[in-house]
């Protein structure tokens, strides 16, 4: 990897590439881009000229030329530096190339490597970087190659016949791309017709697939960087010299469209950075990580296990069912404070549910369907339609002999199946079967504020207990949305008050909501300085809407429409507690663990001591074991350490005439003397502090 420590080199494996495939369709591309390129510059020239307005950040009013000045222009009219770091622009809200001609009176902000709008822009462009080498050293078909939607990297899929590529590829694939870097290659862009974007990638069935498949309105875009020439709707960053640090990270299989009935491609992931020293520090932080995947922890600790026999569903062993359980009991005892009521919902469904909510439309592929007495039925991927059949199980009204029916808060552990291909299984983090602590809340438009503002609380609550820091986004209607704009804007400022009141900075996505509703998205970063998506906050006018779920108002012959909020603040289960096991490095706290004491007794004198402690432990209701082996003392407290005890309670003869413990702390070597009252105490006072 480049920027990595030293390794011993390894010769590339040889291969064959389909030259004839590049030698037709490099020059090809790179032809027609040319002539439409000139075109279309030709044609700007002739309209350009206009003055323009272009408003900053700070409020300051710049000049330009429409069609004529681009961002990188104002840029340089700043300061040298900001030209020199400036990677990707905004005009009115959308992401625009700095090398590309304003247009019209506009609002303008830059962005660098240090923005999420810049990271991401610099890593997707990385990717065709990683594209052109894989192009030219293999003679691949492209498929896609965005940033990845874990915010640190990027990846490209292509279909390689029969080649299998592994880590012995990457060196002289890093060497291909740093050479892309070192030539400067400028990324350019330009808008062709759907006819020309056919001609243009003829020979590549994946991307004529894509082509074909976008809206007939759909503005059609191409990038070029060097012999690279590719469907993409940008932007990118002004030049490959950008990324000047960059390294293959894996390899692994792909389906086309993530359907197993398709084509088998080959997936590179990568990394960039503008310089090595960064680079470096990543690459030391994820070598970091893998000593503790949660996959190995998770046997190591003897907490859980999958089996050839049910892919994707896992085994949670005595251990593991511990911390599980007690993470359900952390969200349910929050529950009782928060006036969520829990239900129980059933595991399969008539396809016809389905049909009613969409799913069977948009989501069946990705559903376990089967026939029951010749009729099809679905195992459920999620608990939001079966929360619609309680709603609309009997009228609803927004107050009920005095008191209010709404908001309805409906909370369901129960357990849900999605059909996942077995080449996307990933541990814990991508599983076929798992539950959630999923809750949706029916309310009135007018209560969306307060039912916001309460869910942010319980996010923050959690999290803060978890050690996570979290970053939130909301992200706004989209460009094809169901619902009148009315209805959005006033959904739209009910998450803004909430969120400017809930204290925490925050973020806008523009048109980045759903389909049936805008959302806010919040992603944690553990102890290792990795993004996770686990919180959900979603508003659903939609499935009320399918459902035609109503309530009455003050008025009892009117009836309304409520809203539904989607709300997770777990996620999954199983996810959870792998990103858990991997933040707490396997050291779990002592209100989640598993192995909470053990007691050592010195010798078998005091052994008889050492089982009335343990009892007296295990009926105050904490996860404590014995050792009764005939170790000596040193070694028993060794293995506790290595075993992730948080307490060791050493007993002697001294101990067991006082009625005292001594105690350990898992990772210090002082130890105290402790009552079994004030021990008992202690441990109470550790687990309400959640510590």
């Amino acid at each position: 990897m480049g920027g990595a420590p030293d390794a011993k080199p390894k010769s590339a494996p040889s291969h064959s590439k389909d030259e004839e495939y590049l030698s037709c369709v490099i020059p090809k591309r790179i032809a027609i881009f040319e002539a439409i390129k000139s075109e279309q510059i030709s044609h700007r020239r002739s309209i350009s000229g206009d003055p323009i307005k272009i408003t900053l950040l700070d409020g300051t009013v710049k000049e330009g030329r429409k069609w004529e000045t681009t961002p990188f222009d104002i840029a340089k009219q700043i300061s040298k530096g900001l030209a020199s770091n400036a990677l990707i622009s905004q005009v009115n809200g959308v992401l625009w190339d700095m090398s590309r001609a304003l247009e019209g009176d506009c609002e303008l902000k830059l962005f660098t490597f240090d923005s999420d709008e810049g990271r991401d822009t610099f890593w997707h462009s990385s990717a065709h970087i990683l594209g052109q080498a894989l192009e030219m050293e293999y003679g691949c078909k492209l498929c896609i190659g965005p940033c990845t939607t874990r915010g640190e990297g990027f990846y490209y899929d292509a279909f390689y016949g029969e080649l299998g590529l592994n880590e012995d590829h990457f060196k002289q694939i890093e060497s291909v791309a740093l050479k892309a870097v070192a030539e400067k290659q400028p990324f350019e862009r330009i808008e062709v017709s759907r006819n020309q974007a056919l001609d243009m990638f003829s020979e590549n069935g994946f991307k004529i697939e894509i082509i074909k498949d976008l809206p007939e309105d759909k503005t059609i875009t191409v990038y070029r960087c060097g012999p690279l020439v590719d469907l993409c709707r940008g932007p990118h960053i002004p030049n490959t010299s950008f990324a000047k640090a960059f390294a293959c990270l894996k390899a692994s299989s792909a389906y086309w469209r993530g359907n197993k009935d398709r084509e088998s491609l080959q997936r590179v992931y990568g990394i960039s950075y503008p310089d090595s020293k960064r680079l470096k520090e990543y690459i030391a932080r994820i070598e970091e990580a893998k000593k503790y995947d949660h996959r190995l922890l998770g046997v190591k600790q003897e907490l859980f296990f999958c089996h050839p026999h049910s892919p994707g569903s896992w085994f949670f062993l005595p251990h593991g069912g511990r911390i599980y359980n007690k993470l359900m009991d952390f969200i349910k005892a929050q529950y009782k404070e928060r006036g969520y009521h829990e239900v129980f919902s059933p595991t399969m469904y008539n396809m016809q549910l389905w049909e009613t909510s969409g799913h069977a439309a948009n989501y069946k592929e990705n559903m376990f369907v089967f026939e029951v007495e010749k009729q099809e039925f679905g195992l459920k991927p999620m608990n939001c339609p079966g929360h619609c059949l309680m709603f609309e199980h009997r009228v609803r009204s927004y107050r009920v002999d005095g008191f209010a029916e709404l908001p309805l808060r409906f909370a369901d552990f129960g357990v849900l199946h999605r059909n996942e291909a077995s080449g996307a299984l990933t541990g814990l983090t991508r599983v076929r079967r798992f539950q959630q602590d999923d809750a949706h809340i029916f309310c009135r438009e007018s209560q969306i504020k307060d039912e916001v503002m309460g869910v942010l609380d319980f996010i923050n609550y959690a999290y803060t207990i978890f050690g996570f820091t979290y970053e939130l986004k909301l992200s706004t209607r989209p460009d094809k949305y169901l619902g009148d704009p009315e209805t959005w804007d006033k959904a739209e400022a009910a998450l803004t008050d909430a969120l400017n009141q809930s204290g925490k900075p925050w973020e806008i996505n523009e048109g980045d909501g759903a389909f049936y509703g805008p959302k806010i998205d919040i992603s944690v970063s553990d102890a290792l300085n990795r993004k996770f998506q686990c919180a959900t906050l979603q508003l659903d006018f939609q499935l009320p809407s399918r459902f035609d779920l109503s309530y009455s108002a003050e008025d009892e012959a009117k009836r309304e429409r409520p809203v539904m909020i989607h709300r997770a603040i777990l996620g999954s289960v199983e996810r959870m507690f792998a990103i858990l096991l991997e933040h707490y490095k396997g050291k779990w706290p002592f209100w989640l663990s598993p192995r909470q004491a053990i007691v050592c007794p010195v010798s078998e004198k005091s052994q008889p001591y050492a089982l009335k402690v343990r009892d007296q432990i295990h009926q105050a209701g904490y996860y404590v074991d014995v050792d009764t082996t005939d170790r000596k003392i040193q070694k028993k407290v060794r293995e506790a350490q290595l075993a992730q005890y948080n307490f060791i309670l050493v007993v002697g003869e001294e101990e067991a005439n006082t009625g005292q413990v001594s105690v350990r702390v898992r990772d210090k070597g002082d130890h105290s003397v402790m009552s079994m009252e004030d021990l008992l105490s202690f441990f109470k006072s550790e687990t309400a502090a959640f510590h």
